[in-house]
């Protein structure tokens, strides 16, 4: 079994990921609509999260040892972190409300001390790949071992021009925000390899200009 796998973003109408304050409950309420089962996260991503948070990082407590007991109904988290960018604030996104728990993915080269870390917190953790994640056997694990049927990543272009890359991605849902970035535009699609076909699945013209497309990606 493989799961299917949406990249769900909000861009410009120049195709920017950054660069301007995206409608995040618009954003959001359409990633809802997909009620994917797990959500693919990059390190970075989340750490830059993570650092938003608040007023500083909380210290850690000895409840964030343990597994969250949630609606099953929530997604899990799945974080790309080879490296243990996240050591020391991983327990930030298990606080999460809206997270049923983390799931990290490792790689061969990814510290012993990191790994030892998430041991002792009990994190979920699985080691796919030597020196980068291997995604396509990293989704066959949440397919066969959590039930994963869909997964969504919202995340930055890295990943999702990696996906793309590996002809992982199902379908590509954009939220089409009414501005120019112009000079500064971070384009999403820059990294992406080869000339893709797709199907347009859905056109929804929305309140204020907002305009979401979704296409599936031919094989």
């Amino acid at each position: 079994m493989f799961p299917k796998i949406v990249i769900h973003n909000s861009i410009s109408l120049d195709g920017s990921l950054t660069n301007f304050q995206p409608n995040m409950d618009l954003h959001y309420k359409i990633a809802g609509n997909y009620e994917a089962e797990a959500h693919l996260i990059g390190s970075n991503t989340a750490k830059i999260g993570v650092t938003l948070y608040g007023n500083g990082i909380p210290q850690e407590e000895k409840k964030d040892y343990v597994k969250a007991k949630r609606d099953k109904n929530l997604p899990y988290w799945v974080i790309i972190d080879t490296k243990g960018a996240l050591r020391g604030i991983l327990h930030i996104c298990r606080r999460f409300e809206f997270s049923r728990d983390i799931i990290i993915l490792l790689s061969e080269e990814t510290p012993n001390e990191y790994i030892e870390y998430l041991r002792e917190r009990n994190y979920d953790h699985h080691i796919v790949g030597k020196s980068h994640v291997n995604l396509r056997e990293a989704l066959k694990i949440l397919s066969t071992q959590y039930g994963v049927k869909t997964v969504l990543t919202d995340t930055g272009r890295i990943l999702g021009n990696l996906l793309l890359n590996q002809g992982l991605v199902s379908e590509i849902s954009l939220l089409i925000h009414p501005l120019i970035v112009g000079k500064d535009a971070y384009p999403i699609l820059s990294d992406v390899k080869n000339t893709l076909n797709l199907t347009l699945q859905k056109k929804e013209t929305l309140d204020k200009g907002y305009v979401w497309l979704v296409y599936k990606v031919n094989p």
